[in-house]
């Protein structure tokens, strides 16, 4: 008889526990448009990320940031992070189960007669097990998967952000390397021009303004290779911070060619270096703004709108009868002599059941409590899909422009390393001022300098759409 009421309680219990009060899960509607900004009808997409391996080109960028991902202290907290929040799920993962425990008592007290009573006991014992009727325990256990997803999601979206923050600094060190050359080699032809007008204005054939002028434009470039030299250390320190480590000199940049400098009649025109690309693969055109749901960042947001939806369900489930239950089986006797003799055997049995009937509107409150965090969440998710948006539309906007802004200059740069020729050789044939050759100088200087830096932005707009898209896109 015993076993059929056990038998019964355990169906009931098996086929209560699957109750639950969390609201069912709808995924909110995106609030951004269907394509982004300027794009042309959305092309199949599918939505696996592209490795960053294959989006990084030089062989140098990706063993760089391969040591990166190793030794970054960051990505190291948040792969940390982790570990403990899923520390935590397993926590609430084991209080839907029964506490088992090894138990050992003894109880001496005065009885009736003026002696003493010996009481000693030995089993196994079940401690307050809180039998999941009404679905908390299955939703807090919901809610710390759901906080668990989302610590992985954060943990890749920073390793997005540190494969695009090494790319960048690294282009930004190469740019500043190409700099740095460009920077020398106009040094070196302005003190040529300088030594040229010392020597007309010691034989009389120039005045002291132009001998002024010459010495001015050559301690501007000076100055110039002072900062390009000091941007240049910090984009090794900043590299330093996100490798974990001094960067070997063999990952870094390779040195820019320098091709020989345009000499016509006896002028010298600095030419800028050549650039070595980091082979940056182009984005695709008509992207659908739907790969923006593989962001991790987007994805964290959504684990934490699950897990906030998960806690409303406990706090419903907080306004029925908590039922636990607490039992042991084992031996008890008079005496430690008598444990485990025939007939001390035996077991007891005792459910609780707990019924809130007032709590000065703590459930109450503890439930509206949970819904206001679900629609925190609703819009953390939303704002954080509409930033997403906002980005990768900056980025694009920077694709669509920055290759013809980049075509642009170069073509200024030529024009100006022209002008700059022809202003030297007037200049030496008396037919203008040593002030159109000072102005010839300083703008072909100004214009390899924007040329480099908008090669420089172009280079890093591709970075930032990658790390935009949630770590690239697949075609």
């Amino acid at each position: 008889m015993t076993h059929l009421r056990i038998g019964a309680l355990s169906l009931a219990v098996l086929a209560l526990s699957g109750c639950s009060f969390t609201p069912k899960y709808e995924r909110p509607v995106a609030p951004v448009a269907a394509t982004f900004p300027d794009q042309a009808a959305p092309v199949a997409a599918q939505a696996d990320n592209m490795a960053w391996r294959e989006f990084v080109g030089d062989a140098r960028l990706r063993d760089l940031i391969a040591l990166s991902l190793a030794n970054n202290r960051d990505l190291r907290v948040a792969t940390l992070n982790i570990e403990q929040v899923r520390a935590q799920y397993q926590i609430r993962r084991a209080d839907q189960f029964p506490s088992v425990g090894l138990a050992a008592a003894g109880n001496r007290q005065p009885d009736g007669n003026g002696g003493i009573a010996s009481t000693y006991s030995v089993g196994l014992a079940l401690s307050s097990w809180e039998i999941d009727f009404f679905g908390r325990l299955g939703s807090l256990k919901e809610a710390a998967l759901a906080q668990y997803l989302a610590s992985e999601e954060a943990r890749h979206a920073a390793q997005t952000s540190l494969v695009a923050a090494v790319a960048s600094s690294w282009l930004s060190l190469q740019t500043n390397d190409e700099l740095l050359a460009l920077t020398q080699r106009t040094v070196a032809t302005r003190q040529d021009s300088l030594r040229l007008s010392q020597l007309r204005f010691d034989n009389g054939a120039t005045s002291a303004l132009d001998l002024r002028q010459a010495e001015s434009l050559t301690a501007a470039a000076q100055s110039a290779l002072a900062q390009q030299r000091r941007a240049r250390a910090l984009d090794v320190n900043a590299l330093t911070l996100l490798v974990g480590q001094t960067p070997p000199a063999a990952l870094l940049p390779a040195p820019p060619t320098m091709p020989d400098a345009v000499s016509a009649n006896g002028v010298t025109v600095p030419v800028a270096p050549v650039p070595a690309s980091a082979m940056l693969r182009d984005v695709p055109a008509g992207l659908p703004s739907d790969l923006l749901t593989r962001r991790p960042d987007i994805r964290q947001a959504e684990q934490q709108l699950i897990a906030a939806n998960a806690n409303i369900g406990a706090a419903r489930a907080a306004f029925f009868p908590r039922i636990s239950l607490t039992a042991s089986a084992g031996t008890a006797s008079s005496s430690l002599s008598g444990l485990f003799e025939s007939g001390s055997w035996g077991f007891t049995l005792a459910p609780q059941a707990l019924l809130p009937i007032f709590d000065a509107g703590r459930n109450n409150a503890n439930l509206d409590s949970a819904k206001a965090a679900r629609d925190i969440a609703v819009a953390q998710y939303e704002k954080a899909i509409q930033t997403a948006f906002r980005e990768v539309a900056d980025a694009l906007a920077g694709s669509a422009t920055l290759g013809d802004q980049l075509t642009a200059q170069q073509v200024q740069a030529t024009a100006e390393a022209e002008r700059f020729r022809l202003a030297e050789l007037r200049y030496r044939n008396g037919v203008s001022s040593f002030l159109d050759v000072l102005d010839a100088q300083r703008s072909l200087f100004t214009t390899q300098q924007a040329l480099a830096q908008t090669r420089l932005a172009q280079q890093q707009n591709q970075v930032a759409l990658y790390k935009a898209l949630g770590g690239g896109w697949t075609e």
